[in-house]
């Protein structure tokens, strides 16, 4: 066995692990932020499936919302003044980032418990209400 075929075998390790790697940023990339500020479209089949397991308790499975954590109540969905007052894709996704301590809104995002690609799934399902909104 000469000094090559170890060197081969290593080059060969290497050069998987880069393509490997370089799979996987990609991937990765995909799911957050890119520099252009914008966000990738969310999956609102699996937004739902994260409301019905999260947001149920304060905003209800029907979106009409009302419970009051602090006084003031959770929005309702399926009214056109809720949409009318400024609630942006950029709007939610601070409120589901950020919180929203005044009313009682957690910091989803911030505390990590729940991830950008989620946060983008979320608000597709939470703007399937606008769509039948009156």
């Amino acid at each position: 066995m000469s000094l090559r075929d170890p060197l081969r075998a290593v080059s060969m390790a290497l050069v998987v692990f880069a393509a490997s790697a370089a799979v996987l940023g990609t991937a990765l990339a995909a799911t957050t932020t890119p520099a252009t500020g914008k966000f990738p479209p969310g999956d609102a089949k699996a937004g739902k499936a994260k409301f019905e397991v999260t947001c149920i308790a304060c905003h209800k499975k029907d979106g009409t919302g009302g419970f009051k954590v602090t006084g003031n109540p959770t929005a309702n969905w399926t009214l056109k003044k809720t949409w009318d007052a400024t609630r942006t894709d950029a709007y939610l996704r601070d409120c589901i980032t950020n919180g929203k301590a005044k009313d009682g809104m957690v910091a989803w995002g911030k505390t990590g418990q729940i991830k950008p690609d989620m946060i983008e799934n979320l608000i597709a399902y939470i703007k399937t209400f606008k769509a039948a909104a009156k």
